[in-house]
C-alpha cells in the first residue's frame, strides 16, 4: 500500500507533507542518475521509434504492398485504434501503484516485439497473408504504444521535476532525432533501395526494434524509482470512467482537451504527406529518405529550443508557436508542385510537429492535482486515439475519391481552430491553480 493511501484516497495533513517531502529528497537525491537514463533510454527510444511513426517509411510501405491510398489510411487507422482502448486500462492500472517501473517495462517490452514481427513478416510472408499480419501488428503495437505512453510520462513526472522536463525531453529529442535523421536518410537511399538482406524495409524494422529494445534495457537498469507520495485506492476501471467528467471541471484542462483533438484532427493527414510529396515528385527510395532527412532533422533541431523555452516560459508558448509553424507547412504544401516548395513544407511540419508533441504531453501533466495524472494522460490519449482511429480511413477514402486537396484544407481549418481555443481559452497551467 502507498504511504498516503487510506479507504477515502485521502491522508492526514501531517503524513501528506512528510510523504511529499520525502520524495523530494529521494528525487534530488537520484535526480542525475535518474537523468541520465531517462536520456539515454530516450535517444536510443526516439531514434527507434521516429523511424517507424514518421510519416514518410511505413505509408510507403504500405503504398508498395497494396498501391492503394486507402490502405494507407487503414494502417495508420490501426495504430491509432491500438493506442485508443489501451490508455484508460493503462491508467486504472498504475494510478494507484506504489512503483510503475515493472508495469513500464513489461508494456515497453511488448510494443517492441510488434516491431519486430513487422521486420519478420516482411522477411517470411507474402501475398494476403503479410498484409494481414502487418495490420494485425500495427493494431498491436499501436495497443502497446498507447499503454506504455501513460505509463512512461507519469515516470517521468515522478522522476524529473517540473522546471527540468523541458529540457530533458528537448536534448533527448535533439539527440535520437539527429541520430534518426540521418538513419531514415541511410534506409531510404540504402536499406530501402538496394533491398537490404532482401527486404529493406524490414531492415529498418529490425534497426528499429534494436535501438528501443537497447533504450528499454537502461531505462530497467538505471532508473531508481521513488514510491508514489499521494495515490488514488484501486477502484474497477467502469467506476473509474464514470469519474471522467470530474477531471473536465478543470476549465483549463477541457480547453487543452478540445485544443488536441482539433491537433489531432490536423494530424491525420500526415500519413498522406509523403504520398502527395510522391505523387508530384516520383515516390522512390531517394525521396523518402530526403524528406525523412529533412522531416526529423528539422524535428530534431528545433527542440533544442523548444525545450529550454519551455521550461522557461511555460510550455502554452510552445504550443502556440508549433501550431503557427504547422499552419505555415501545411499551406505550403497546398501550394508547392515543386520540389523546394515541398521540402521546405515538411521541414515547417517537423519544427511543429516537435513542439506539439513536446508541448501536448508535457503541459498534460500541469493541470490539477497529482493523483489524478494517470487518468488525465489517459484521457487525452483516448481521445486522441479514437479521432486518430476513424480519421485515416476517412481521409483515404477522401484522398481516393477527391485527391489531396479537400484532405489538406480541412487539415488546415482544423489547425485554426486548435489555434483559436488554445489563445482564448487555455492559460499556462504552471502559473495558475487548478479552478
Amino acid at each position: 500500500m502507498d504511504p498516503l493511501e487510506d479507504p477515502d484516497g485521502l491522508a492526514p495533513a501531517s503524513a501528506q507533507q512528510l510523504a511529499l517531502a520525502e520524495h523530494a529528497r529521494f528525487v534530488d537525491e537520484n535526480l542525475k542518475r535518474n537523468y541520465r537514463a531517462n536520456f539515454i533510454h530516450g535517444v536510443l527510444g526516439m531514434t527507434g521509434f521516429r523511424l517507424i511513426y514518421a510519416p514518410t517509411i511505413i505509408p510507403a510501405y504500405l503504398l508498395l504492398l497494396t498501391g492503394s491510398t486507402a490502405a494507407v489510411g487503414l494502417g495508420a487507422a490501426l495504430l491509432q485504434l491500438g493506442a485508443t482502448i489501451s490508455p484508460i486500462a493503462s491508467g486504472s492500472r498504475i494510478e494507484h501503484r506504489s512503483h510503475i517501473l515493472p508495469y513500464a517495462i513489461r508494456v515497453g517490452s511488448l510494443m517492441r516485439l510488434m516491431i519486430l514481427c513487422l521486420a519478420l513478416s516482411g522477411w517470411f510472408l507474402t501475398g494476403n497473408l503479410l498484409l494481414a499480419a502487418t495490420f494485425v501488428s500495427f493494431l498491436l503495437l499501436g495497443f502497446f504504444t498507447g499503454a506504455q505512453r501513460v505509463a512512461f510520462q507519469m515516470l517521468m513526472s515522478k522522476l524529473i521535476p517540473i522546471r527540468q522536463r523541458g529540457r530533458l525531453q528537448g536534448y533527448r529529442n535533439f539527440a535520437g532525432g539527429l541520430i534518426a535523421a540521418v538513419l531514415a536518410w541511410a534506409a531510404g537511399n540504402y536499406l530501402i533501395a538496394d533491398k537490404w538482406l532482401g527486404n529493406g524495409y524490414a531492415t529498418t524494422f529490425l534497426f528499429a526494434f534494436l535501438l528501443t529494445s537497447a533504450g528499454l534495457v537502461v531505462l530497467k537498469t538505471m532508473i531508481r524509482e521513488p514510491a508514489a507520495p499521494i495515490s488514488r485506492p484501486q477502484m474497477p476501471i467502469l467506476q473509474r470512467v464514470r469519474e471522467f467528467p470530474i477531471l473536465l471541471q478543470n476549465r483549463g484542462f477541457a480547453a487543452f482537451l478540445l485544443v488536441q483533438c482539433f491537433s489531432t484532427m490536423a494530424r491525420v493527414g500526415a500519413p498522406f504527406w509523403t504520398v502527395y510529396a510522391g505523387s508530384r515528385l516520383g515516390l522512390d527510395g531517394a525521396l523518402i529518405g530526403g524528406l525523412s532527412f529533412v522531416f526529423l532533422g528539422s524535428d530534431t533541431v528545433s527542440n533544442v529550443i523548444w525545450g529550454p523555452l519551455g521550461d522557461r516560459f511555460g510550455f502554452k508558448l510552445i504550443y502556440v508557436l508549433a501550431l503557427v509553424s504547422s499552419i505555415s507547412g501545411t499551406v505550403l504544401l497546398i501550394l508547392g508542385s515543386t520540389a523546394t516548395p515541398i521540402y521546405a513544407a515538411f521541414i515547417l511540419l517537423g519544427v511543429g510537429g516537435s513542439g506539439w508533441m513536446l508541448a501536448s504531453t508535457t503541459m498534460v501533466l500541469e493541470f490539477g492535482s497529482s493523483e489524478d495524472t494517470p487518468m488525465r494522460l489517459a484521457f487525452v490519449t483516448t481521445a486522441e486515439g479514437a479521432i486518430a482511429a476513424i480519421g485515416p480511413i476517412l481521409a483515404g477514402l477522401l484522398v481516393a475519391a477527391y485527391g489531396f486537396l479537400p484532405l489538406f484544407v480541412i487539415a488546415l481549418t482544423a489547425l485554426l481552430a486548435a489555434f483559436l481555443v488554445l489563445i482564448v481559452r487555455v492559460r499556462e497551467p504552471r502559473n495558475h491553480a487548478a479552478p
